[in-house]
């Protein structure tokens, strides 16, 4: 939640407005936040008597029975709005489903709506609440390692636009964001691993110790999905918990001082040089983990070849991505789109590249003098030393599936219903053109060709009396 406080001054030619928003927001670490034991969330619509929830399908598969008996146990009114979300779906027409979707409902401009899912999910969800009457309340429920540990942390949300990543969005805080690690139970390994990399990232270039952690029990906590796998050990879980809890501690240390990234100097900002176009230019995207790997293990590279890590350091670095089976380079990745990548960045970053890198590992630098010369012969130098590691360099299940486009139902592929006239998505059945769009700046037909099928696929509303 938001308070604003302002002074305003008359000035000779006008009026001068002073002031500033206060951003006040909470997280809480819960054990089985659908049980119905738990009524903290339940307390949260106590008020309102009723919860428009939105989700993944997959998310509902798994846990819709539980979320329908914890809201009737609270005698709560359960709306849901299910949807299939994937990064080339995360687009402004899912966006507008959901909107649908809170209108019909009716939902109040302090009612807060329940986002339920993965970062994809609270992320688009999280914009529409944004923008609908400009400011509308919601509750935000994590349920990947990268929602846990990276999307949960940040008040960002957003859309992509055309193949541009986040490039339509807003900062808007949830009232309250609940930690449930026991979601992950239920992750498959390729999207624990996905995560696994966002922790790489805060620990290289913040957190010496948590970086010492994951290189320790890197293949344990994956393989034990962060120590919520049964059977797993008690000593991997409290390891699992104390690398986690630090993790978001030490991205909201960073993240808070600067919320609305006026600050452009930012650590966290460590393999997002040129990782969106990783991300979204293979024909078949990147996940994200694999995309900023890349771009992290690259870096680490540049700033070998500074002296800013030593040999040691950039051989530990290199190392945990390989054993992480996380993605270091891909065939695309060449001098024209680093040269492109850069251009694009150095707009954001308003003409400065920002470079974050370890310098040494567990601290922060930032680059700025680096010339097109010594971008590419660190990519050729980094190219070369990726023919020592398995597969080159690349990763394992490093590019998304049906499951990340939402055509796999909870591990069962399914085909994609495209309808001639349009399909729908949302409650209300809300419809979307499949012709190509110019306002996009690409084919978006051509797009549902390369992913087989990237527009939403048809959900349905469901009540809870």
């Amino acid at each position: 939640m938001s308070d604003m406080q302002a002074s305003v001054l008359e000035t000779k030619n006008g009026f001068h407005v002073s002031g500033y928003e206060k951003i006040d927001y909470g997280f809480q670490f819960i054990s089985g936040i659908f049980d119905i034991a738990n009524p903290d969330l339940a307390n949260q619509y106590k008020s309102w008597g009723r919860v428009l929830a939105v989700t993944d399908l997959n998310v509902f598969n798994i846990y819709g029975d539980e979320m329908e008996a914890y809201f009737k146990q609270y005698g709560l009114k359960l709306k849901i709005h299910k949807t299939k979300i994937g990064e080339k779906a995360k687009t402004i027409d899912t966006f507008l489903s959901i909107v649908d979707s809170m209108t019909e409902f009716g939902i109040y401009r302090k009612e807060p709506v329940l986002v339920v899912g993965g970062g994809l999910v609270t992320d688009v969800a999280g914009f529409a609440c944004a923008a609908y009457r400009r400011n509308t309340n919601f509750i935000r429920i994590p349920t990947t390692v990268i929602g846990l540990i990276d999307a949960s942390v940040s008040i960002k949300v957003a859309v992509n636009y055309g193949n541009y990543k986040n490039r339509l969005g807003a900062y808007h805080a949830p009232i309250m964001t609940f930690l449930d690690f026991n979601f992950l139970k239920t992750l498959p390994i390729a999207q624990v691993r996905n995560g696994f990399a966002e922790l790489i990232k805060i620990s290289t270039c913040g957190h010496l110790e948590t970086f010492d952690l994951l290189d320790k029990y890197c293949e344990s906590l994956i393989e034990s999905k962060f120590g919520r796998k049964d059977g797993t050990p008690a000593a991997i879980r409290e390891v699992a918990d104390k690398i986690n809890r630090s993790g978001i501690y030490e991205m909201l240390k960073l993240e808070t001082p600067n919320l609305h990234e006026i600050g452009l100097d930012r650590v966290i900002a460590y393999g997002h040089t040129w990782s969106p176009l990783h991300e979204l230019t293979p024909q078949t995207p990147l996940r994200h983990g694999h995309a900023i790997s890349i771009d992290m293990a690259y870096s680490a590279t540049l700033a070998n070849n500074r002296k800013l890590i030593t040999d040691t350091e950039h051989f530990r670095i290199l190392n945990l991505f390989s054993r992480a089976g996380l993605s270091m380079d891909h065939h695309q990745f060449d001098e024209e789109m680093l040269a492109k990548g850069t251009a694009a960045i150095m707009k954001t970053r308003d003409g400065k590249l920002r470079a974050a890198v370890p310098s040494p590992i567990g601290t922060c630098t930032f680059l700025n003098d680096v010339s097109a010369s010594e971008m590419n012969d660190a990519l050729r130098r980094h190219k070369h030393l990726m023919q020592e590691y398995p597969r080159q360099g690349e990763g394992l299940e490093a590019y998304v599936d049906s499951s990340d486009t939402g055509y796999t139902e909870n591990g069962k592929e399914i085909e994609a219903t495209i309808k001639t006239n349009g399909v729908t998505n949302g409650v209300n059945g809300h419809k979307f053109s499949n012709e190509p769009s110019k306002s996009m700046g690409v084919d978006s037909a051509g797009l549902l060709n390369r992913t087989n099928g990237i527009i939403n696929h048809p959900v349905e509303g469901v009540v809870v009396p």
